[in-house]
């Protein structure tokens, strides 16, 4: 996997910064899966992880301290997601060579597979395995990030005495805490967060297609505030009580949204085509849908009857033992946690 690592050391956590709250998560192993250790969220004004402003970076700060402290959390030693909207991120085929040939070839044709140059940002890539259309080609993960966002979150982290270990996309957290084990066909993922939705396409246990939509659930609210003139927290509640079913409130809430609706199934649908032109070969057996998708009434149907593939909520605890005394306090924002969990799932960090 693409993991931009950074240095190797023992025990760590993971830190999500999203962008109306912080997770964070620790896990240990235990046998073939993870027992929870420890976790924590804190909700954040939404301006703050996106801020550059001084006083803002320090509230973010002292808001990663809080949710670390009230999570019981002891090590210093942190894994970090990159936001998906962040990140460049294509898989690439190239002819198969030996393992250091590989890595010399993609190292210095780096920057013919990114919109970015070397020195503006940190390339990293993953050997992903045998291309399933060609047995001469080698599929590799290329991902990039501006090194001025790495640079900044690396220093705010730092300040407040984190030592970051290792620092990885969101998608490749999702694909490890969200895909089911012994998954041989393809699976789309679709996480919702507040701006933007995850839309990853895997085929067996790799991801074959990441991308970042413009489309979240503040997309949502604000159609629902402008078409139904009601204030921004009433739109947000009716959209999280009623959802977008056709008969929820006699479907004022879906015929506000529906114009953002067809517009995020148009890009599901886009991404299928894109999917079944590289592999033919390969079916869909399932959608999984994760983050505010998974939790907006009627949403999962609809993406389900719009995209033609039987849809389904992923649960980012699937690998993980969650004692019974927690379970019910996880319940409500379980599946807020794909990224920290994935992220804590790392072997080899």
């Amino acid at each position: 996997m693409v993991d931009m690592k950074l240095n190797t050391v023992g025990g760590f956590f993971a830190l999500d910064i999203g962008t109306s709250a912080i997770r964070v998560v620790e896990l240990q192993h235990s046998g073939k899966g993870w027992n929870l250790k420890h976790y924590s969220t804190l909700s954040i004004d939404n301006k703050l992880s996106e801020s550059s402003a001084e006083q803002d970076r320090k509230l973010l700060g002292e808001a990663i301290v809080n949710v670390i402290n009230q999570s019981g959390i002891r090590t210093k030693n942190v894994a970090i997601g990159i936001p998906s909207q962040k990140m460049f991120a294509s898989i690439v085929e190239v002819p198969t060579v030996s393992r250091a040939e590989l890595n010399a070839t993609i190292k210095y044709q780096a920057e013919n597979y990114v919109p970015m140059k070397s020195d503006e940002a940190k390339i990293d890539w993953a050997i992903i395995g045998e291309s399933p259309i060609d047995k001469d080609k080698t599929e590799v993960l290329v991902a990039s990030v501006q090194n001025t966002f790495t640079e900044a979150r690396l220093d705010l982290l730092e300040s407040i005495g984190l030592n970051v270990v290792a620092i990885e996309p969101d998608s490749l957290a999702l694909t490890r805490a969200l895909l089911p084990d012994g998954v041989t066909d393809g699976r789309i993922i679709i996480d919702m967060g507040d701006n933007f939705t995850d839309l990853i396409i895997t085929l067996g246990n790799a991801p074959r297609l990441i991308r970042s939509i413009p489309i979240g659930f503040s997309s949502l609210v604000r159609a629902a505030r402008q078409n139904l003139n009601i204030e921004p927290q009433q739109a947000q509640q009716l959209v999280l009580k009623f959802g977008v079913k056709p008969d929820a409130l006699e479907g004022q809430i879906l015929r506000s949204v529906d114009a953002i609706l067809k517009q995020l199934f148009a890009e599901i649908q886009k991404s299928q085509k894109f999917f079944a032109s590289k592999y033919p070969s390969a079916s869909i057996g399932a959608i999984l849908i994760s983050g505010y998708a998974s939790v907006i009434t009627g949403l999962l149907e609809a993406i389900s009857e719009n995209s033609g593939v039987v849809g389904q909520v992923a649960t980012p605890w699937q690998h993980v033992n969650v004692p019974t005394t927690e379970q019910a306090n996880l319940a409500s924002v379980s599946s807020q946690f794909a990224v920290a969990v994935g992220l804590a799932e790392r072997t080899g960090h």
